[in-house]
């Protein structure tokens, strides 16, 4: 049932922001238009994997993606939300606790069954942080990149605006990676206990 879902709202964004790009292509709008295809681009991967792969999708997870997508290269780029000046602090901080909840979820699917009391509340805090903040990293790459060699404006503001989104995404890591840890914390004190009750 996720599957399907999934499949269905991915192909509907990918529709979406493909009528978009024809469109804007069609208006002489060049950069909107290369945003829609970005937005494909982003679009088409749930899409993609569930397609192609067997992996189990966490539905809230791929809906978060997304709203987004939504947020960040329709109502940001292409309407211009940027310009209200808070939004884009915003979508980071966002995307940094989108981005730690997906790796809670594939540290989830990785870890072997048994670990069981082995598991560090801390490795989980700093697993959650980093794969948050490399998210972020990745993305600024991706705004530098687009900039350099295809004459865009992502990074507007320069070092402040590269620096204000990378914080911005470790403060959503921070805060979905130290729920992380207090919760495998609980976990791991309720595993001890459950002995101690039989």
């Amino acid at each position: 049932m996720n599957r399907k879902v999934v499949i269905i709202l991915s192909s509907a964004y990918v529709i979406f922001m493909a009528i978009l790009a024809v469109y804007y292509f069609s208006q002489g709008a060049s950069f909107k238009a290369t945003v829609a295809i970005g937005g494909i681009a982003c679009g088409a991967i749930p899409l993609l994997l569930a397609l192609f792969t067997k992996l189990q999708f966490n539905l809230p997870i791929v809906i978060s993606y997304l709203i987004f997508l939504v947020g960040s290269q329709y109502l940001g780029s292409i309407r211009g939300w940027y310009g209200l000046g808070w939004w884009d602090t915003f979508v980071h901080f966002i995307s940094g606790g989108i981005i730690a909840f997906t790796g809670i979820a594939l540290y989830e699917r990785m870890i072997h069954r048994n670990a069981g009391n082995a598991i560090s509340p801390w490795f989980v805090f700093w697993f959650t942080l980093s794969f948050a903040s490399l998210g972020g990293v990745l993305w600024e790459i991706y705004e530098f990149s687009c900039d350099q060699f295809l004459g865009m404006d992502l990074q507007g503001g320069g070092n402040k605006d590269t620096m204000t989104d990378l914080i911005a995404d470790v403060g959503g890591g921070l805060l979905i990676a130290c729920w992380s840890g207090i919760r495998t914390r609980f976990k791991l004190q309720k595993m001890k206990d459950l002995p101690n009750e039989q």
